[in-house]
């Protein structure tokens, strides 16, 4: 089975990532197929400087590879280094209503957020769904908020079929119910267009100062408190097997103790999880042109695998000729 997945290079990456996407796709390798490619095309409808996002990219992809991407077992690669996918964006933007697009929830959140409203935000579904018909993806995990894209590449996909033959193949989503939405500092999902997250890599000083900033109810040391609910306690049972989550909620229940206390638990967690593969990242950091190889070995399997798509649709299109 061939999974498909990818992230934007538009900020630091953050356990929501990691949680939502990152470690399903990882622990996918052994296996499954696995695809999975930086969306440095995507990160252009939030990021503008040239030199911070070729910036971003690097570190997005010497980030995947401390946290467990393998280049031998699965196809990683960078969005723009297959320009296949740009072409097969405009062949499907002639089958994609202007209403399928209008009712895009991720468009109109964004815009609500304060994100500028312009044609590649507006888009962005059909460049999504480019890049999962394109490499023939059965099963693309994502989060609650991320389903009704692939929905949209369904029936973009169907449309297309529908007047050229069964060319494409029709994906499926996967939700992990249990970390389906990850929550940020404020209870929102956590996002970097929210400015809401708790990033993996970094400073562990910048790290707890983070954590202090989670919105938490104003409830006096000595009294019990709910950790149903908690910002704190549903970002650290994310970390905590079945026992210490139960220990975690014995604390909240037994009183005597701040939030203040476990926002300070809940640093120490997310610090001593993430050690092994800080010390990974320093590896590569320092091996960049190692990176960059990794890299376009990667495209140049993807290319590859888009090969056959590409050609029955230049072929059906009359773009070839």
């Amino acid at each position: 089975m061939r999974l498909f997945t990818g992230i934007q290079p538009s900020g630091d990456l953050h356990i929501g990532n990691y949680f939502g996407s990152i470690r399903p796709m990882i622990a996918s390798q052994n296996e499954h197929e696995v695809f999975a490619f930086i969306a440095n095309y995507h990160a252009m409808t939030t990021v503008t400087d040239g030199k911070r996002l070729a910036e971003l990219t690097m570190q997005a992809a010497t980030d995947f590879l401390a946290l467990g991407m393998d280049p031998e077992r699965s196809t990683f690669w960078v969005q723009s280094d297959v320009k296949e996918v740009l072409e097969l964006y405009w062949a499907l933007s002639s089958f994609t209503p202007m209403g399928l697009l209008e009712r895009a929830h991720s468009y109109k959140d964004k815009v609500a957020k304060g994100i500028a409203a312009n044609h590649s935000l507006f888009s962005y579904p059909v460049l999504m769904a480019a890049d999962i018909l394109l490499f023939e993806a059965e099963v693309v995990p994502v989060g609650k908020d991320q389903i009704q894209h692939v929905e949209i590449a369904r029936d973009i996909a169907l449309k297309f079929n529908n007047e050229y033959g069964d060319i494409f193949k029709m994906p499926e989503f996967r939700v992990d119910e249990n970390v389906a939405t990850v929550p940020g500092i404020d209870g929102q999902k956590m996002s970097k267009s929210y400015g809401n997250t708790i990033n993996i890599f970094g400073a562990e000083k910048q790290q707890l100062k983070t954590i202090k900033k989670i919105v938490t109810e104003p409830i006096p040391m000595e009294e019990p408190k709910e950790f149903e609910g908690c910002n704190v306690y549903n970002i650290a049972k994310l970390f905590l097997d079945e026992e210490k989550q139960v220990a975690l909620q014995q604390r909240y229940k037994s009183g005597g103790e701040g939030h203040g206390h476990f926002k300070l638990y809940l640093a120490e967690v997310i610090w001593e999880y993430y050690r092994p593969y800080r010390e990974k990242r320093e590896y590569y950091e320092a091996h960049q042109d190692e990176v960059r190889d990794i890299l376009a070995a990667g495209a140049a399997k993807a290319r590859e695998a888009a090969g056959n798509v590409i050609e029955k649709v230049r072929s059906v299109t009359g773009i070839a000729y």
